[in-house]
């Protein structure tokens, strides 16, 4: 009978063989494409997101900094982050802010946090 057969078996197809779970290889893809920019903008290219963007080079100049902004619009790699709603701000790795577009002094708290502590 089919039913007690044998099992067939399963492959796992992640680089780790199976040793994750999920979230483990979120972080592990959040911490390779952290390298490249340490400030991202998450949007598709619209108005808000552009606005989120020249908010954060508002605040970075205020603030001496001069650190390169990467605006990702590949909907994969936004989704990868967790995010569901855009524009969002990553700073190093971390989701720091979704859904809204920052002013100039939220954007400056949010570097001081994530960047100077």
């Amino acid at each position: 009978m089919a039913l007690f057969g044998r099992k067939k078996k399963e492959t796992k197809t992640c680089s780790c063989n199976g040793n994750c779970n999920s979230e483990a290889s979120v972080q592990k893809n959040n911490a390779s494409t952290s390298a490249d920019s340490p400030i991202k903008v998450l949007g598709s290219g619209c108005a808000k997101c552009n606005q989120l963007e020249a908010a954060v080079k508002e605040a970075l100049s205020d603030l001496g900094l001069n650190a390169p902004i990467e605006h990702v619009t590949d909907f994969a790699k936004i989704a990868a982050y967790g995010v569901m709603s855009t524009p969002a701000l990553v700073v190093n790795g971390k989701v720091t802010s979704y859904g809204k577009v920052l002013k100039k002094d939220e954007a400056i708290d949010i570097l001081k946090k994530e960047l100077l502590s």
